[in-house]
């Protein structure tokens, strides 16, 4: 049985990076918010 989370980096960024964020009027909403509030990240990024 396979598990349910398999994580792959080019998958998460594409679903739920900052570029994608963008596209949609929520997320530019969601985005502003989290500035509002002072969070550090704000969408999901690559780890360095």
């Amino acid at each position: 049985m396979q598990r349910t989370w398999n994580p792959k980096k080019y998958k998460r960024m594409k679903k739920h990076g900052f570029l994608k964020r963008l596209q949609s009027l929520g997320g530019i909403k969601m985005l502003k918010r989290r500035r509002a509030k002072g969070r550090k990240t704000l969408a999901v990024q690559k780890k360095k």
